[in-house]
């Protein structure tokens, strides 16, 4: 058997072609009991059948496999479960028969409370606490609820019977055909599903209501919630049917299924699941509260419901073959969300909006650390470590990038072309282009394949010499080096007016073109469609400067221009004067996205300064409150009637943001309205888009002697029912400046009354508070594993903590950073402080996983890059989640 071990796939001798899965969970022992037959194809000679199986009990004489059209039972003689692997090796003493089998398994397993392959998730009704049974397997965890090839590669169909208690909802993916009731319990038995991977499969069983509606070609859609919550689903239920209909135009293929169940589930680690016909999600991606809710609540959920069910198309009818494939699932699947978004809510400028999603993924590329788009897996454990920025918002980015370059129309022509072609199948990345390749006759593999197999991405710098405009494009690294990529670049520019605009391809480290006459202004990468970062000489950045006072630029073109600067003095290619200088540009700026913007940059830029410079902190926090003014007197604290979406949105942000600076009119403001709150719920003196910043400002006041505000917010937060509500007061309590109550706030967040899911909300602290935060961490480590496991909920809490407390250690800023490479060479007091800091991370995660000293030379390189530079701290949690993937 030792030949099976350490494999990065199952052997392929033996293929499944269905499963009929029995189920039978004790909701109150968190125990379920189970077998599985399986119509196996035998393909090859072998004595041996291999499958994945963890964390279930498995016995021997519950496992046997009978050949199609034989009465022979054959029994294998030896069953070895294999947990490092997590497979699960039958050896027969004869060499199977070729063709069709029925291998049978009996197994027994527990609901887990880890939120993943079938757990428990907890929830309350009539005042009595109660488990629901969940399934949650991406991207390998059906092999904790059933043997199976749990490959997406390995598509089989699926019939499913559950035995559960009688009053409870039963769902799985496909509609019930029979029920039978059996006193206290019931049989339920489910259609068999189409083909599809083990990843999809799902089965959840609990109390629930429900909304219902149908699509005009008769497909049935529910929302499920909790009992007494069933109103919160009809908005995600008007957007999941509009969506349904949009797509089957879009894809030129209608959905598969003959209904289609979306359900909020209390405990859920992601954010939602796209299991072929019953979509899972974490309850503030899919309810509304249409008192209580706010803008941005409302337009999560219908990205996140748009999200899954282009699922349904573009990963669940046509699946990747691999993992190194996932971007295929969760790039398109991201870029075309915002395209369904759009289309339903245009008013909302989703397309603006998607800028958000690209620099998120511009800054984790931007890292030495990064990875491809498409990387390969070599290890089941290997598979989480995929599911972040880069496969999501730069292959959402690099998707726009490339329908920008063929056109919308040839795009999705060859989209739908490529969907018909690989339904129910399986396809790979080259898959995708030969179809867009076929449909466009643009080389799109070998302009594609630059942007796939390699990390990283292009700063395209622009001059103007003697009448040429001159292009040249080198990696961009935020640490300031510079990195040898070289790419394909779909270049477009504007020159003084969106009516003259020329495209070209890039293909050389540099070229020029003719600059025609002397215009007014240049942009290139027009409307931030390509997935680079642009540079101009300083003339031409001063007309830039000059074409944003003048709103002669579009909103992603500033958007662009502000975010590009920001990365190129955080890189330590402008000097940061250069920033505050643009950023005057924008005290007229109204548009939601922009200013959003320019709000997190003087967040990340204050927090720099509260370290380099702190002598000059209420200058600076002066100067951010003098931007943020203007648009704040615009939108003032009450909704206006006719009042856009955006505007809506933008009111707390600006709010949040004057109240962080210290702003006393908007803190006494806050507090007066706060108050009012706090004798009725429902005033309209604080709807739910201004709550956070209410909530942020009264945090800003409360200290160890005067703590109403604190005490208030959390009797809030225990009388409230609503999900998004605690998430809002959950990332409000940290913001305190006292670090006494920080304690207090850490206290209160993990292990007590706050769900797994949500505690990395509390743990964003205050600059006063990061100190706390990291002995916190360090004195209840052991409690903190323990309770949040090993997957990525334990990275992101490690990072939350990081962040803020890296920078305590250094005390970085333009005073302190080398000058230059031959300051590389620093002393044990130059690195003593930070180096020590990051060994004790180290040492710590070390004891969630060893294989962790793997990061070790790594992080060697990364503090001789990054030590005593102003981004160390800022980007040390970006190499924690890039590193630590294999935790």
């Amino acid at each position: 058997m030792e030949q099976f071990k350490g494999q990065p796939r199952l052997p392929k001798f033996a293929v499944p072609k269905r499963y009929d899965i029995w189920l039978k969970p004790d909701l109150a022992a968190c125990k379920f009991a189970g077998s599985v037959a399986i119509d196996v194809d035998v393909v090859s000679k072998t004595k041996f059948i291999v499958l994945n199986a963890a964390e279930l009990s498995v016995t021997d004489a519950a496992v046997s496999f009978t050949p199609k059209g034989s009465s022979q039972v054959l029994e294998p003689w030896k069953v070895e479960l294999i947990e490092q692997d997590e497979i699960l090796v039958l050896e027969f003493r004869k060499t199977l028969p070729i063709g069709l089998g029925v291998l049978a398994i009996g197994f027994e397993g527990t609901l887990n409370d880890g939120m993943k392959g079938f757990y428990r998730s907890k929830y309350e009704h009539n005042g009595e606490k109660k488990n629901m049974a969940v399934t949650q397997f991406e991207p390998a965890d059906a092999r904790r609820c059933f043997p199976c090839w749990d490959e997406p590669a390995c598509k089989a169909t699926f019939k499913i019977t559950l035995d559960v208690p009688s009053e409870l909802v039963a769902l799985s993916n496909m509609t019930i055909i029979d029920e039978k009731v059996d006193g206290p319990t019931k049989t339920v038995f489910y259609q068999e599903s189409p083909i599809m991977s083990t990843y999809l499969v799902a089965v959840v069983i609990g109390l629930f209501d429900y909304v219902e509606d149908h699509t005009s070609d008769g497909i049935k859609v529910r929302v499920y919630t909790q009992v007494g919550e069933k109103n919160q689903g009809k908005f995600a239920l008007h957007v999941a049917v509009k969506t349904l209909e949009l797509y089957k135009e879009y894809f030129a293929v209608p959905y598969s299924l003959p209904k289609l169940d979306m359900i909020a589930i209390p405990d859920f680690a992601a954010g939602a699941m796209e299991n072929y016909g019953l979509v899972t999600y974490r309850e503030t991606a899919l309810l509304y509260d249409e008192q209580h809710s706010a803008a941005a609540n409302k337009q999560r959920v219908a990205t996140v419901v748009a999200h899954e069910l282009a699922h349904q198309w573009f990963g669940n009818l046509v699946t990747m073959e691999w993992w190194t494939h996932l971007w295929l699932n969760e790039g398109f699947a991201t870029w075309v969300s915002y395209l369904a978004t759009d289309s339903l809510f245009p008013e909302w400028k989703t397309w603006t909006q998607f800028l958000d999603e690209s620099t998120q993924g511009l800054r984790l590329d931007g890292l030495a650390e990064s990875h491809p788009i498409e990387v390969e897996i070599n290890h089941a454990g290997e598979i989480d470590e995929i599911f972040d920025a880069i496969i999501y918002k730069k292959g959402a980015s690099v998707i726009r990038m490339l329908q920008s370059y063929l056109g919308a129309e040839c795009f999705q022509k060859s989209l739908a072309a490529y969907i018909k072609k690989h339904a129910c199948s399986n396809a790979k990345t080259e898959d995708l282009w030969a179809a867009l390749e076929e449909g466009s006759g643009e080389p799109v593999n070998k302009l594609m394949n630059s942007w796939t197999k390699q990390k990283g991405y292009p700063v395209v710098s622009v001059s103007i010499k003697d009448q040429k405009l001159e292009f040249e494009q080198t990696q961009f690294l935020s640490s300031g080096s510079q990195g040898d990529g070289q790419w394909i670049v779909p270049i477009s520019l504007c020159c003084g007016s969106y009516e003259a605009c020329k495209n070209f391809l890039l293909q050389d480290r540099s070229t020029s073109i003719n600059a025609d006459g002397a215009p007014s202004w240049i942009k290139v990468n027009v409307d931030q469609t390509g997935f680079y970062r642009v540079k101009y000489d300083e003339s031409l950045a001063a007309k830039l400067r000059s074409a944003i006072e003048s709103k002669a630029l579009s909103p992603t073109d500033r958007f662009g221009i502000l975010d590009d600067t920001f990365a190129f003095c955080m890189a330590r290619q402008l000097p940061l004067s250069s920033l505050f200088t643009l950023m005057s540009a924008y005290r007229e700026e109204l548009e939601y996205t922009v200013l959003s913007n320019l709000i997190s940059i003087s967040f990340k830029v204050a927090r720099i300064a509260a370290d380099a410079t702190p002598e000059l902190m209420d200058n600076i926090k002066q100067f951010f409150i003098s931007l943020f003014q203007y648009s704040a007197e615009k939108l003032g604290w009450e909704p206006k009637q006719g009042e856009s979406h955006l505007d809506a949105m933008l009111r707390g942000e600006i709010l949040t943001a004057l109240a962080v600076f210290g702003h006393e009119e908007t803190q006494k403001e806050a507090s007066r309205r706060f108050n009012a709150f706090l004798e009725d719920r429902n005033t309209p003196l604080l709807p739910p888009d201004t709550r956070k910043a209410a909530y942020v400002a009264v945090m800003q006041a409360v200290n160890s002697s005067n703590r109403s505000g604190y005490d208030s917010l959390l009797r809030v937060y225990r009388e409230t029912d609503l999900s998004q509500e605690k998430t809002r007061i959950l990332s409000s309590l940290p913001s305190c400046p006292d670090p006494n109550i920080i304690q207090e706030v850490l206290q209160f967040i993990p292990f007590l009354e706050v769900r797994s899911q949500d505690a990395v909300f509390g743990l964003d602290v205050s600059h006063e508070g990061r100190d706390t935060a990291w002995t916190w961490l360090k004195e209840n480590w052991e409690p903190i594993l323990k309770t949040y496991g090993s997957g990525f909920l334990i990275t992101h809490i490690v990072c939350a903590v990081v962040s803020p407390n890296t920078e305590a250690e250094h005390r970085v800023g333009p005073h302190q950073r080398p000058v230059g490479p031959e300051r590389a060479e620093r002393g044990a007091s130059g690195r003593s402080c930070a180096g020590t800091r990051l060994s004790e991370i180290l040492g710590l995660l070390s004891s969630v996983n060893p294989t962790v000293e793997f990061l070790v030379q790594d992080c060697e390189i990364f503090i001789s890059s990054s030590l005593n530079h102003h981004l160390f701290w800022l980007e040390l949690p970006l190499f924690l989640i890039v590193g630590l993937r294999h935790l």
